[in-house]
């Protein structure tokens, strides 16, 4: 409960560019997440993890490109086009290698935005 009440706090008074680092910090785990599911075997926590990341990058980091901003934004609405469809066939299919794709593919992603906050 005292984690949920955190998180709201955070999500509140960050500002747009955390907001965006918490989508991805948030994508990052529950692909972590399902590959132990995977390994596992937990059918659940893999459903669980995999939908989550589904839709954090459809209706949080795909959405909030601004696809008329040039190139940049279309190339990343692709990529997480490509995402959705690669862990959605995780899925129906427990196929880790194509979580374990997605994890390589959100990385530079992910650590070009963190480093973006840095230099900001």
């Amino acid at each position: 409960m005292y984690s949920k009440v955190g998180l709201e706090t955070d999500v509140l008074n960050a500002s747009p560019h955390r907001l965006v680092a918490m989508l991805f910090d948030g994508l990052s785990d529950a692909m972590v997440q399902a590959r132990g599911a995977i390994e596992q075997g937990n059918v659940e926590l893999k459903g669980r993890s995999l939908s989550r990341a589904v839709r954090i990058l459809d209706e949080g980091l795909k959405a909030a490109l601004k696809l008329d901003a040039g190139p940049l934004a279309r190339d990343l609405s692709d990529l997480y086009v490509y995402m959705c469809k690669q862990l959605t066939h995780a899925n129906l299919h427990s196929d880790l290698a194509a979580v374990e794709e997605c994890q390589r593919l959100l990385q530079p992603v992910r650590e070009a935005w963190h480093s973006i906050g840095k230099a900001a």
